[in-house]
């Protein structure tokens, strides 16, 4: 059993039962049991971290090697995949937006739409490993196939990378402190930076969600208005801000990360620094 501080807030005491790891959180005189994820789960959401990393890379090298290929079959390639590194997700499975079909947050093609030269992408992807009592991982890259891409791309992506940034420096200033920021907390932080660069009105979602062992969605506080509640200790979490042009565009990036009981955050995926560029 170890006690942790958590300065002004709460108490939260971690305690370990077999392989069951849970917090007793007294905050503000109320008494909450939080389930935190153990270390073989911790362990085998980083895999799937990892492992959708490498998806990431063969997305990029099957749109090149498939000029003509449309985004339904970008679906079909990525549950293949899935498949061959011993992934499982849900029903969707994953997200793959073409040109305007990014400005949707949720953008599930049924209908193939054929990949076009000077093109946006958007690849959404979510998977655990495929055993018992294993969580989720998620992750949003961009990507753009042709030559020439506009300038305006690169820019909003930067300003929805430099939000995604503010809230990891947000978390890190206050754990060095023994503070877990609440989820509402680190959502204003993004939406500041957001309005600062004149683009709230376009972020049309929170900033982030705990990731859940059935769904990509976890049933932990989230990472938005609604997050009234400190983010839990050792449970896998998501940033992903997101600016969306009505008809026209969108850019997404998203990552994972967790907060260890040395008040550490721990970032569990690669972190897309420049959309990809797939050349013709």
């Amino acid at each position: 059993m170890a006690v942790l501080a958590e300065v002004g807030r709460a108490v939260a005491v971690l305690v370990e039962v077999g392989s069951v790891n849970f917090q007793l959180r007294i905050i503000n005189y109320e008494l909450r049991i939080v389930m935190s994820w153990n270390k073989i789960q911790i362990s085998q959401h980083k895999q799937a971290g990892r492992l959708l990393d490498k998806i990431i890379v063969d997305v990029a090298n099957f749109i090149k090697n498939n000029p003509d290929t449309t985004d339904v079959a970008v679906r079909q390639f990525i549950k293949k995949q899935y498949g061959k590194y011993n992934l499982k997700s849900d029903k969707e499975k994953s997200i793959c937006a073409f040109g305007k079909n990014t400005s949707f947050v949720h953008f599930f093609a049924d209908k193939p739409d054929r990949l076009r030269e000077n093109s946006l992408i958007l690849i959404d992807i979510w998977a655990r490993l495929d055993e018992s009592g294993a969580p989720f991982a998620d992750i949003t890259w961009m990507m753009y196939f042709g030559k020439n891409m506009p300038a305006e791309y690169e820019e909003i992506f930067q300003i929805v990378v430099g939000a995604r940034d503010e809230a990891v420096k947000f978390f890190k200033k206050n754990l060095q402190k023994k503070i877990i920021p609440t989820g509402k907390e680190v959502d204003l932080i993004v939406k500041k930076y957001l309005d600062k660069h004149g683009h709230l009105d376009k972020f049309l979602h929170g900033t982030g969600h705990s990731l859940g062992f059935f769904s990509p969605h976890g049933n932990r506080t989230r990472i938005s208005r609604k997050g009234r509640q400190v983010i839990p200790l050792n449970v896998g979490y998501t940033i992903e801000p997101g600016v969306y042009f009505k008809n026209k565009f969108g850019c997404r990036s998203e990552i994972d990360f967790y907060i260890d009981e040395n008040y550490k955050l721990i970032i569990t995926t690669k972190v897309q620094k420049k959309i990809i560029k797939i050349n013709l």
